[in-house]
């Protein structure tokens, strides 16, 4: 059996950019800054994109924490001749970071990935 989920949490390295459709649905696209230390310290900037955000998604700016769980995807488009293409997360579930509180990473985790499930 496949499975596609990931969960990544981060934080926004630009406030999101969010777009309306005229079919009536919205488009919130963001990029995530994740760091880690182990096996070695790197910082990656990650695409992701959440059709029919939360209003909420308008209030978030750069620097904000958010847990995501979704999907991969990879997607395709012509730009003058050339083929381009680029691999996103899909969200279907974000959730900001407490204000204040220390976060249970497993828990977390966890609650995320129960989330994504019920999609």
């Amino acid at each position: 059996m496949d499975l596609n989920l990931v969960v990544i949490s981060g934080r926004l390295a630009t406030d999101p950019e969010i777009s309306a459709f005229e079919a009536g649905s919205t488009l919130a696209r963001y990029l995530m800054i994740a760091r880690s230390e182990e096996p070695r310290r790197r910082t990656d900037v990650v695409p992701v994109v959440q059709w029919d955000p939360p209003e909420w998604t308008a209030e978030l700016v750069r620097g904000d924490g958010l847990w995501i769980a979704g999907g991969v995807q990879r997607r395709f488009w012509s730009d003058d001749h050339n083929r381009r293409g680029r691999i996103e997360i899909v969200a279907y579930n974000v959730q900001r970071w407490p204000e204040r509180a220390k976060v249970d990473v497993e828990d977390a985790a966890l609650a995320m990935v129960e989330g994504a499930a019920e999609v």
